[in-house]
């Protein structure tokens, strides 16, 4: 018996439900079919967030308790009337995304498995030129919600003091996200240069309880994640619905309800009434662009107050002007004697881009494959002396098997364990080819030294490129030995 599905009208479109009765959220029962009519019902407000924006595809295809994977090219049986924009990469490669514009696109995503929607800050139009600054609060392990929400007033008067309008919303997962529409003027390395600086300002006028530290080892309270602001980043827009047990929406709010809202009370059954009796928070953000003027003077006062640069994601080339590639944990000289970054706008240094971008254009496959590897094979080697001690306990391809792997390392060190706070647990999503992987990090900043476990092996010790091609994991190679034989020559 071939499996059910239902054809729905919307708008003079027909779109195909495939599997409508696949269960998307267990606890609440959820189906697919339930996903696509809540997007259907808050369809004005989602197309605020993401209309005529190219957008990456995050495909739950088994529910939301599954892992997703990436989904970055547009599918090629795509119905007609859903538009793509091509984006070019610093590998050289491009891409084709998928544009929704209308409540029949949001359909046919949610079809594909999309939750959460993750558009880029940009315009079809205008790819070069952002039109959104993205404030992400994340906080820590441990920090309670008052403490974001405390943490997105002071954002709000931040704004307002460059002249500018935030406009938030629950993040649908631990923190509130601030969305300011800015004038298509500037590039995208400017736009997150604009953020930092504006979580800098937030850090000095609230230093208790906000971060702008990039290493997570060095974070307290609600870190303000600048990077998310970097070129090719994607964050979960408003009214998506986020892989959480509950399934919780990313939920548009007015200023005067940031004091006393509780992100639990947003849920795929409960919002749709709210739109329908509330309307849309977010309905003028198009109407309040604003100009970047006043927070890039404020960047260039930190830099001549001697506040550079701050670390690029882990997955980009270093940048000129970055501070070291490493954690402090880790660092064993003086800044002055690590390797320059030669990146530019958050890309590779002009001629290795032009180098890749020719190989793509003659057909190598591998040319675009990553020339920064993220973290590197830890070693038995005994207790770290460093100004942080931070240890890796696991890597996998799941939060809840790190999760695990920290269980059996804590059962092993049960006096070390009973000295950690819950920021001194580090679990990282790492992305890897085409899907999220986790690391987990303990830091033992907190355990007495005579107790601190020295580093051990991995356990579990997920390798993310396993499934690579042999040419694949050998271009990965060559570039790993080229960038430690390039820093051996920097450090004679």
């Amino acid at each position: 018996m071939a499996p059910r599905r239902e054809v729905l009208e919307i708008g003079g479109r027909e779109v195909t439900i495939t599997n409508p009765d696949k269960v998307y959220f267990p606890r609440p029962g959820h189906t697919k079919l339930d996903l696509v009519r809540y997007f259907l019902a808050v369809a004005d407000g989602a197309l605020v967030g993401v209309r005529g924006r190219p957008m990456a595809l995050k495909r739950f295809v088994d529910g939301a308790e599954s892992e997703p994977f990436f989904q970055k090219r547009a599918p090629e049986n795509r119905p007609p009337w859903m538009r793509v924009a091509t984006l070019t990469f610093p590998s050289g490669r491009t891409a084709d995304e998928i544009v929704v514009d209308e409540a029949a696109g949001l359909a046919w995503v949610a079809n594909l498995g999309c939750l959460d929607l993750n558009p880029h800050p940009v315009r079809a139009g205008d790819l070069e030129h952002p039109d959104e600054l993205r404030v992400d609060l994340d906080p820590v392990p441990g920090v309670p919600w008052s403490q974001i929400r405390d943490v997105a007033l002071v954002v709000r008067e931040s704004l307002a003091d460059v002249g500018l309008v935030g406009w938030p919303k629950t993040s649908g997962s631990r923190g509130i996200h601030v969305n300011v529409r800015i004038e298509p003027r500037w590039t995208h390395a400017q736009v997150r240069r604009a953020a930092l600086a504006l979580a800098r300002d937030v850090e000095r006028r609230a230093p208790s309880i906000a971060t702008s530290k990039w290493w997570k080892e060095e974070r307290h309270g609600v870190f303000l994640d600048y990077n998310q602001n970097a070129r090719d980043r994607t964050v979960a827009s408003a009214y998506s619905v986020r892989p959480l047990p509950d399934a919780r929406v990313s939920f548009p709010l007015r200023w005067d309800e940031v004091r006393t809202v509780e992100a639990e009370d947003f849920t795929l059954a409960t919002v749709p009434a709210i739109y329908a009796a509330r309307g849309d928070a977010g309905a003028g953000i198009d109407d309040a662009a604003g100009t970047l003027d006043a927070l890039l003077e404020l960047s260039a006062r930190h830099e001549a107050e001697g506040l550079g640069d701050a670390p690029w994601p882990p997955n980009y080339a270093k940048q000129e002007g970055e501070p070291p590639r490493v954690q402090p944990s880790r660092q064993r000289r003086p800044g002055s004697e690590y390797a320059t970054g030669r990146g530019i706008a958050g890309g590779p240094p002009p001629d290795v881009q032009a180098a890749r971008a020719a190989a793509v254009a003659e057909g190598d496959r591998n040319a675009g494959l990553p020339q920064d590897w993220v973290g590197t094979r830890p070693t038995p080697t005994g207790r770290r002396r460093s100004p942080i001690p931070v240890i890796e306990v696991a890597r996998a391809a799941s939060k809840a098997e790190v999760q695990t792997g920290f269980e059996r390392w804590a059962a092993r060190h049960p006096e070390a364990a009973a000295h950690l706070q819950p920021a001194d647990v580090l679990t990282d999503g790492m992305r890897g080819r085409s899907s999220l992987w986790y690391r987990l990090r303990v830091n033992l900043v907190h355990v007495p030294e005579d107790l601190r476990p020295p580093q051990e092996p991995l356990d579990p010790d997920f390798d993310p490129w396993a499934s690579a091609s042999p040419g694949e994991r050998a271009a990965w190679e060559a570039a790993l030995a080229s960038r430690r034989a390039g820093r051996g020559r920097q450090g004679a």
